[in-house]
């Protein structure tokens, strides 16, 4: 069995590759992909291995080291570390399946599983299990997965159901502003069976009456399924808001204020007053994310009240907010040059906006579910 500091290594083998990550940013957004160089790094330090249990090789790590790992890998590269975390997402949710399942995927090694909790599928029982029709969009990581996580309506309600790839079909409709890098296409399902064994009832995933025998006793696969989520999600957003300080600050001192007596722009109260409010910024999402991450990991299987678990949703949307809030201060501050593509900023910014209008991370929404619940009525929405 690994050791409890393999994860930690991870994160440090992940700091030495920051700047590989974002010296590949650039091809992975022309191309709509991570960069083969990047997935080898990745790999070959372990990250694909964080949220798998160590009976199969993996180091079933938690949440906070997830966090730490996430953040460095933004400070990189914003795609990468979006599409890690939704890697590390479906990879917990396959820990929810029966063990014969896990067994059939995680015996790929570094197995990568992307999915969606979208159900903007069907499934029609038969012979046994289902068959899926449909598609699903904004798919993460699709490119370079081997399963995928569904979400498919049926009469009884919404399933969970793990697909390998090889029997989806990939529309390939990645042009976007933001997180091109992330190679979220549309995968599509004509006709697919899929056994009994590999479903499960989405309502009983969302009450965590998960199918793992062998996971039955370990916390870090027996917390709620959108509290982990959120929590699985916020570390890219961190480390893009530590990548925008630190491309600023680089190109700080060579800069000046066109137009103006200011040679430097770093002596220019204006540029104190940005920095100072943008740097406090990042310290209040760094707050939430680290309340969130150590929510997950404390609370584990213990039964979460309703406020509990839309904090952990109001924790993520502040995380979104105040990231987009801080980098569009520091984006304003860097003036007309920083619209070239060769200068990062502007992809920082555009990738901090496309998460923000994710549809569960949404700041608005997410905010509007929280003081919902602190005003006494029961959630608008299952993905609590």
């Amino acid at each position: 069995m690994e050791t409890i500091q393999k994860p930690a290594e991870v994160a440090q083998r992940v700091a030495g590759f920051a700047l590989l990550l974002r010296g590949n940013t650039f091809w992975g957004e022309t191309h709509r992909r991570i960069h083969p160089m990047s997935l080898e790094a990745m790999t070959d330090a372990g990250v694909f291995k964080l949220r798998i249990p160590a009976r199969y090789g993996g180091y079933q790590c938690d949440t906070r080291t997830l966090l730490e790992v996430l953040t460095h890998l933004g400070r990189g590269d914003g795609a990468a570390a979006w599409t890690t975390a939704v890697w590390s997402i479906c990879s917990w949710m396959v820990c929810m399946f029966p063990d014969d399942v896990q067994e059939e995927v995680f015996s790929t090694p570094d197995v990568r599983v992307c999915g969606t909790l979208s159900p903007s599928a069907t499934a029609v029982p038969k012979n046994g299990g289902y068959v899926i029709d449909g598609q699903w969009g904004f798919i993460s990581g699709a490119l370079h997965s081997q399963w995928q996580v569904v979400v498919a309506a049926t009469e009884q309600g919404p399933i969970l159901a793990v697909v390998p790839m090889s029997s989806l079909e990939i529309l390939d409709d990645w042009h976007t502003t933001g997180l091109r890098g992330s190679g979220s296409v549309t995968t599509i399902a004509r006709e697919v069976f899929v056994p009994a064994e590999r479903v499960l009832p989405m309502g009983a995933v969302l009450r965590e009456q998960y199918a793992s025998d062998l996971n039955a006793s370990l916390p870090v696969y027996r917390a709620p399924l959108i509290p982990t989520a959120a929590a699985s999600s916020v570390g890219a957003l961190i480390g893009l808001g530590k990548q925008a300080q630190e491309v600023f600050f680089f190109r700080l001192p060579k800069r000046g204020i066109t137009y103006t007596a200011y040679t430097s722009q770093r002596e220019a109260p204006i540029t104190h007053l940005q920095v100072g409010d943008a740097t406090l910024k990042f310290d209040e999402a760094e707050f939430h994310a680290g309340r969130l991450a150590g929510q997950v990991d404390g609370k584990g299987a213990q039964p979460w009240t309703m406020e509990e678990r839309v904090r952990a949703r109001a924790d993520m949307g502040a995380v979104c907010r105040l990231t987009q809030e801080a980098v569009d201060i520091l984006g304003n501050a860097s003036g007309g040059s920083s619209v070239y593509e060769v200068v990062p900023m502007q992809q920082m910014e555009r990738d901090v906006r496309a998460i923000n209008r994710h549809a569960l991370m949404h700041p608005d929404t997410n905010l509007e579910l929280y003081g919902r619940v602190l005003c006494g009525l029961e959630p608008n929405t299952f993905y609590v």
